[in-house]
């Protein structure tokens, strides 16, 4: 499909969008604020008991080093702000942090919402791709709960597929709302996954952070070695440290995936409106932008988050025109 004509550079604008939150804390719509209630969770998920600590602090708290806590946490989580009675993932897939993935699904919804007088478009009308679902299903699962969209996810495991599917299914009205596809090509993302006549409002994705299996190795023991419990004889958490080889790493790390990532958009620029991508290292943003204005992208927003001293951020991209972008908000959500 060809690329619209540009009728001015790409222009990069590095600012939040609408209904920002203040310097290290969640998007103001995001459910999780403040401290969680662990009797409430509790409540909800009585399995979770078992893993309550109590930190140096007194509150509290469950052991992040743990992988079947923070696994039976987020199904906690799940089941007490977004009604998803059915969540589990397989052994050696990465649990995610739901806050902060719940972040970057709010100020794309506000991203929307620029465009369209301030209120952002929810139901089935809006529709959005997430490259990588990964096994837990957990931008799809979120952005249903949240707004109503509908989703397509895809991944190139044919065993996340498999355990993206289940949870969609053990749950009542998901299906209707949750696609899952695998892509089945790894060396590409968009083509051939998507039909020319399929239309998208968002993509995102969380890349592959890691150049290499090492690199991921050495990343996760960081981690643990932060939460003061390296033990060379233990073998390190597979969940939340850990994680399938597609989840943490790919040839070239973050920026590689990245740069093809936005290649391949330049190709279906007509089927979607926003493209996004989390940025996790920000010495990759100029070859983001970089790769972006060669391609011809009309218009750049990076979008910094944060949750507590976490600095996280994602960029996106357009290839259409303001009165391309309006003729579609009429079309797709009027």
């Amino acid at each position: 499909m060809p690329k619209p004509a540009k009728p001015s550079p790409t222009k990069v604008t590095k600012a939040p969008a609408a209904g920002s939150a203040s310097k290290g804390q969640l998007h103001p719509r995001n459910k999780h604020q403040g401290r969680y209630d662990f009797p409430a969770l509790i409540k909800a998920s009585p399995e979770l008991a078992a893993f309550v600590i109590i930190n140096p602090y007194g509150n509290p708290s469950i052991d992040f080093a743990n992988p079947q806590a923070v696994k039976v946490f987020n199904r906690a989580l799940l089941k007490q702000f977004y009604g998803i009675s059915h969540w589990d993932i397989p052994a050696d897939y990465l649990c995610p942090p739901i806050p902060g993935r719940a972040d970057y699904l709010h100020y794309l919804a506000d991203l929307l919402a620029a465009g369209n007088n301030g209120e952002v478009p929810r139901g089935a009308r809006v529709r959005a791709l997430d490259i990588g679902v990964g096994a837990n299903c957990i931008y799809p699962l979120l952005g249903n709960r949240e707004y109503g969209w509908q989703f397509l996810g895809a991944d190139i495991a044919a065993s996340a597929i498999a355990s993206a599917k289940a949870i969609v299914q053990s749950n009542p009205g998901l299906s209707e709302a949750i696609e899952l596809r695998q892509q089945n090509d790894s060396e590409h993302i968009f083509r051939g996954l998507l039909q020319p006549d399929e239309r998208f409002d968002l993509t995102l994705c969380n890349p592959p952070f890691h150049a290499s299996a090492e690199e991921a190795a050495s990343g996760s023991k960081r981690k643990w070695r932060n939460l003061g419990k390296l033990d060379p004889k233990r073998k390190l958490p597979v969940l939340n440290f850990g994680g399938q080889a597609a989840e943490l790493w790919c040839q070239g790390g973050e920026a590689a995936f990245v740069s093809r990532l936005i290649k391949e958009s330049a190709e279906i620029g007509q089927q979607v409106l926003w493209f996004s991508s989390l940025i996790s290292k920000a010495g990759n943003l100029p070859g983001v932008y970089s790769a972006l204005k060669k391609v011809g992208a009309l218009q750049v927003q990076t979008v910094e988050m944060a949750q507590g001293q976490k600095q996280s951020r994602f960029v996106a991209w357009t290839f259409m025109t303001p009165a391309q972008q309006q003729d579609w908000r009429q079309a797709r959500w009027q």
